[in-house]
């Protein structure tokens, strides 16, 4: 069974006080207890209220009230997601909370889920199931890969500049335990390379000889908001490359073009109509 434990905010939380060294050493302590004993799903703390909103319905309608709320004792400062056999189990541990949390002075309410289990069958408690299924099967991200003859170096630390992503990985053949196998002449090109943009990630390696094959029948997208910065993408990419389809207005998006770039990489980059837009809601130039 899951419990949600909360933590529930006080004026030290409202007022933004940050915990102490001491503090988040205690509280990576605790939740390493609950990780180790197979007990923890998550949790996170939250900012004040004065960074949130209250989003109240009357008769349908949405009212949106910007934060802070003064009835602090209502408020959540976080929350732990517990998976345990009992309420006596839940319990034990919410009663383990770190005493140095304010000085030991802290309220906490520990609330079940509830699970598909509590629900009369039907047509709606199906649909949740479906979601939850769904949910289960999708992966946790989707990345693009791509190879290339020996220049991946070379390609990945140009993508990073074009589109302002971060290498977060440039590993090499002699780095790693494949440099047994690999022509001493190899070991200092790529196995594996990952540029981050914004969570999604283009990820590429060197391949040698017959086993590199260029791609083909596949392009990676990329959309901006600003056609400027589309355009500008676009023609770093074609320089020393082909443009397949010019950077122009179609009747799909305000501006998208398609290019082969040096290393033989296609992509598409456009701007889509319902973001490029100025301030005023008019279309961008």
């Amino acid at each position: 069974m899951r419990y949600m434990l909360i933590r529930k905010a006080d004026h030290h939380t409202e007022d933004g006080v940050m915990p102490s060294e001491a503090l988040l050493k205690d509280m990576a302590d605790y939740n390493e207890r609950l990780l180790h004993a197979g007990v923890l799903e998550g949790g996170d703390g939250l900012r004040p209220s004065r960074d949130g909103y209250r989003i109240q319905f009357r008769d349908g309608e949405p009212t949106v009230t910007d934060g802070p709320f003064t009835e602090s004792r209502e408020l959540i400062a976080g929350y732990t997601i517990l998976d345990v056999d009992s309420p006596r189990e839940a319990l034990d541990w919410a009663m383990r909370w770190p005493r140095s949390d304010g000085d030991g002075n802290v309220t906490l309410e520990l609330r079940r889920f509830f699970a598909m289990e509590d629900f009369d069958p039907g047509p709606a408690t199906d649909q949740h199931r479906a979601l939850g299924d769904q949910l289960t099967r999708l992966p946790t991200a989707m990345n693009v890969h791509v190879v290339f003859p020996g220049n991946c170096r070379e390609a990945m630390t140009f993508y990073a500049d074009v589109t302002g992503g971060s290498v977060e990985a440039m590993l090499t053949f002699g780095e790693t335990p494949a440099a047994a196998d690999t022509p001493a002449d190899w070991h200092d090109r790529i196995i594996h390379a990952s540029v981050n943009l914004r969570g999604r990630r283009i990820m590429g390696a060197d391949m040698a000889g017959d086993c590199y094959t260029k791609p083909q029948g596949a392009r990676i997208h990329l959309e901006f908001a600003d056609p400027a910065r589309g355009e500008a993408v676009f023609n770093r990419l074609a320089d020393g490359g082909s443009i397949v389809m010019p950077w122009e207005q179609t009747f799909w998006a305000h501006r998208f073009g398609m290019v082969d770039d040096r290393f033989g990489i296609g992509w598409m980059i456009s701007c889509e109509i319902d973001h490029c837009t100025d301030n005023t809601g008019r279309d961008a130039p």
